[in-house]
C-alpha cells in the first residue's frame, strides 16, 4: 500500500498557468505546495514558441515563449517551489486525492488541501474534421510542426497549405517560410480569422502568403506521402460549393483548425464543463463546482495571450491557498449567462456577497464594428465597454467593480450591442 503524502496546494501542469498559481500559493504564505508536470521540462507550450510578441501586458516589453516562461521558473525556483517533472497525473478524486506516476519515483498518491488544474489544452486533429481524402503521410497538426521545427530541429515538408487561421497556424506559416519552406496558401472555413490581428499582418502579409476566407480543404490526395489538396469556397453554411475548387499541389498539410482543454482528470474528478468552452465552469475565485479544485489558464478556456493566462492563473492560486486554510467563503451563487453575440463567459457564477473586482472573459461570436459589450443585471445595466472592433480571434476583457458585485441581485447576462 502507498503511502498518501499530504499537501496543501497540490498545482497539476508547470506551464505558464501552473507556475504562476504555484507562485501566487507560495506568496500567500502555503509552504506544502508541489507541482507536477508531465513533460521533462517546466514551461509547457512556451518552450517551442521561439517567436517574440509574449509579455507586452505583463512585463512591458516583449519576449520570446522561452524568455517568458523562464522569468516564472525562475522565480518558482527562487522561492523553493517543488516541481516534479517527468510525472504523469492518473487521477484526480472528488476528495482532492491525486494519483500519478513517474519512472524516478513510480506511483504516488497525494492527498491536497486544493488541487489547481492547469493542464493546458490539445489540438484539434484530423479525425474530428471529417474531411475526405487518403491516409498519407505530410498531414501535422500545427503545434506538432511547430515542436518538430523549433525544439527537434527536423522540417516536416517543402510545400505547405494551412488549414485554418488559429494563431499556431498563422506563426507556423512565417516559421516555414523563414526556414525555407514555400507555404502556398491559408485556408479558413470562416469569414473571417480566427487568429489576431497582429499576427495576420506579420506572418502572412508581411511574406505574400494568401489568407483564403470561406473556404475549406475538401480532398486529401497522396499514397505514401501527401501529393495535393482541393480547396473549395463554402456558402453560408459552411458547405462546399460544387466548381470553385482550387488543387495546391503540396507535400504538407498543416491543422490549425481548434484548440481543446485537456479536461479528461477534469472529468474525473466529477468537475461540470461548460458545453460552450469544453473547460470548466468556474465562479469568480476560479473555484469548479467540485469544492476546492480551482481551473486555470487554457485548461479553462482558451486564451489568445499567455498575459492573461497568467493574471488569471495569479487569482486561482491566491484563492487555492485561502480554501486550504479555511479562509474561502461558500454560498450560493449568481449565474453568468451568454447573451446575443457572446460566447464562453468566463467565470459563469458570481458568489453572492462577492465584494472583489470580477473580470468577465469572452469570445465575441462574430466581427463587431463600432460596437459595445453590455453586462445588465436582471433589467438594468451594470457595465459597459465600447471599442472600434470586437472579433472571435481575440479575447474580449469587461471587469465588474467590487461596488457593482456587492449589490448584484439577479443573474448576470452579457451581451453584445451594435451602435
Amino acid at each position: 500500500m502507498n503511502d498518501v503524502r499530504h499537501v496543501d496546494v497540490l498545482v497539476i501542469g508547470a506551464g505558464p498557468a501552473g507556475l504562476a498559481a504555484a507562485i501566487a500559493a507560495r506568496e500567500d504564505g502555503i509552504e506544502s505546495l508541489l507541482v507536477l508536470e508531465r513533460e521533462h521540462l517546466p514551461g509547457g507550450i512556451l518552450r517551442q514558441c521561439i517567436h517574440n510578441g509574449f509579455g507586452l501586458h505583463r512585463f512591458k516589453e516583449e519576449l520570446t515563449g522561452p524568455e517568458y516562461a523562464q522569468r516564472d521558473i525562475d522565480r518558482a525556483r527562487g522561492m523553493g517551489i517543488e516541481i516534479q517533472t517527468d510525472t504523469t497525473v492518473l487521477s484526480v478524486a472528488e476528495d482532492r486525492t491525486v494519483t500519478c506516476v513517474s519512472a524516478a519515483r513510480g506511483l504516488q498518491i497525494f492527498r491536497a488541501g486544493a488541487v489547481v488544474l492547469a493542464m493546458g489544452c490539445r489540438e484539434r486533429p484530423r479525425g474530428a474534421l471529417g474531411t475526405p481524402g487518403t491516409r498519407c503521410a505530410g498531414i501535422y497538426s500545427a503545434g506538432t510542426a511547430q515542436r518538430f521545427v523549433n525544439l527537434e530541429g527536423y522540417m516536416p515538408g517543402k510545400r505547405v497549405v494551412i488549414l485554418g487561421s488559429g494563431d499556431i497556424g498563422l506563426i507556423m506559416a512565417r516559421r516555414m517560410t523563414l526556414q525555407g519552406a514555400k507555404v502556398l496558401a491559408c485556408v479558413e472555413l470562416m469569414p473571417f480569422s480566427s487568429g489576431l490581428n497582429r499576427n495576420i499582418v506579420q506572418c502572412l502579409n508581411d511574406y505574400d502568403i494568401p489568407l483564403y476566407l470561406s473556404h475549406t480543404v475538401v480532398d486529401i490526395r497522396g499514397r505514401e506521402r501527401l501529393s495535393s489538396v482541393s480547396v473549395a469556397r463554402v456558402d453560408a453554411h459552411r458547405r462546399p460549393i460544387p466548381g470553385t475548387e482550387i488543387e495546391f499541389e503540396c507535400d504538407t498539410l498543416l491543422l490549425s483548425v481548434g484548440l481543446i482543454p485537456e479536461n479528461e482528470l477534469s472529468e474525473g474528478a466529477g468537475v461540470m464543463l461548460s458545453p460552450a468552452t469544453s473547460g470548466a465552469e468556474v465562479d469568480d475565485t476560479l473555484q469548479t463546482s467540485v469544492p476546492g479544485i480551482f481551473a486555470c489558464g487554457n485548461v479553462l478556456h482558451v486564451h489568445d495571450l499567455v498575459d492573461h493566462v497568467s493574471s488569471e492563473s495569479f487569482r486561482a492560486g491566491h484563492a487555492a491557498a485561502a480554501y486550504a486554510r479555511g479562509d474561502l467563503p461558500s454560498g450560493k451563487t449568481w449565474a453568468v449567462r451568454d447573451g446575443e453575440g457572446v460566447r464562453g463567459t468566463v467565470p459563469q457564477r458570481i458568489r453572492k456577497g462577492s465584494a472583489q473586482e470580477v473580470h468577465l472573459m469572452f469570445r465575441p461570436a462574430g466581427v463587431y464594428r463600432g460596437a459595445a459589450c453590455v453586462v445588465t443585471c436582471g433589467d438594468r445595466e451594470i457595465a459597459r465597454k465600447r471599442a472600434p472592433i470586437f472579433t472571435p480571434g481575440e479575447m474580449a476583457v469587461i471587469s465588474l467593480k467590487p461596488d457593482v458585485v456587492a449589490a448584484l441581485d439577479a443573474d448576470v447576462t452579457v451581451h453584445m450591442e451594435r451602435i
